[in-house]
C-alpha cells in the first residue's frame, strides 16, 4: 500500500473546504483508513487476543492523522492539535471551515443581488461606474463566483445611461463580446463619453454666444448703449 508521503495530498485553504474534504475522503479511502474518520472504530487495548489487530489499528490511526496533517497549514493544525482521533480532528475542521463556506455563500448571494441591480446613474461618469461594477465583481470572485468577463461586459452594456444607446448598439453589432476585455469596453465608452462632453460644451458655448448677441441686438433696437 502506498504511503501518504508518496501521494499528492490536497491542501486546505480558507476558500476550498468543500472540494478539499471530497478529495481527502477519496484519498483516505484509497489508503484504507477512511472508516476511522467516518466511524472512529477502535479495538479494546486491554485485549491480549487482539494484540496484532491492535497494533495494526494504531498504525492505521497514525496514518490517517499524518495524512490529514499533510493537507493543512499551521493555523489549521493548531485547531486539531488537541484532537486524539482522526474523527475528532475531521469534525473540528468541518465545523471551522464549513462555517466559513456558509458565510461566503451568504455574502455571495448579497453581491449577486447588487450586481444584478447595478445601473449607471444619470450624472455618473464611465470611470466611476466601472469602479462600482469592478468592486462588486471582485467581491463576488473572492467569495467563489466564477464570473467571466463576457457576463460583466453584457451587464455593463445593459445598464448604461440612455445617452450611450448609440454606442451600445454599435459595440454589440461590431464586437465579439465573448472575447472583449472589460478594460477595452471602458476605453471605448470613455472615448464616446468625451465626444458627448465636447459636443455639450460646444453647444453651451454657442448658446452663450447667441444669448450675448441677442442681448446686444435687443439693446440696439431700444437705442441702448452699443
Amino acid at each position: 500500500m502506498a504511503l501518504a508521503s508518496s501521494l499528492q495530498v490536497p491542501k486546505l485553504t480558507k476558500d476550498n473546504y468543500r472540494m478539499w474534504s471530497i478529495q481527502m475522503e477519496v484519498l483516505l479511502g484509497s489508503l484504507d483508513v477512511w472508516d476511522l474518520v467516518e466511524t472512529g472504530y477502535t479495538i479494546a487495548e486491554t485485549s491480549d487476543e487482539n494484540e496484532q489487530a491492535l497494533k495494526a489499528m494504531k498504525k492505521r490511526k497514525k496514518k490517517v492523522l499524518f495524512t490529514i496533517y499533510q493537507g493543512i497549514d499551521e493555523a489549521a493544525f493548531e485547531l486539531i492539535a488537541v484532537a486524539t482521533t482522526s474523527q475528532e480532528a475531521w469534525e473540528i475542521l468541518k465545523t471551522a471551515y464549513d462555517g466559513v463556506d456558509k458565510v461566503k455563500k451568504i455574502r455571495l448571494q448579497a453581491r449577486r443581488a447588487q450586481f444584478e441591480a447595478l445601473q449607471q446613474e444619470a450624472p455618473e461618469i464611465i470611470s466611476d461606474y466601472f469602479s462600482r461594477v469592478i468592486s462588486i465583481v471582485h467581491q463576488m470572485r473572492r467569495n467563489g463566483e466564477e464570473l467571466k468577463d463576457v457576463r460583466v461586459v453584457e451587464k455593463i452594456l445593459r445598464s448604461l445611461d440612455s445617452k450611450f444607446d448609440f454606442i451600445v448598439v454599435a459595440i454589440e453589432e461590431s464586437k465579439d463580446l465573448e472575447v472583449m476585455a472589460v478594460e477595452v469596453l471602458m476605453g471605448s465608452l470613455q472615448t464616446y463619453e468625451q465626444r458627448i462632453l465636447k459636443k455639450s460644451e460646444e453647444r453651451t458655448l454657442e448658446q452663450a454666444l447667441q444669448a450675448k448677441l441677442s442681448f446686444k441686438q435687443n439693446e440696439s433696437s431700444r437705442g441702448g448703449p452699443q
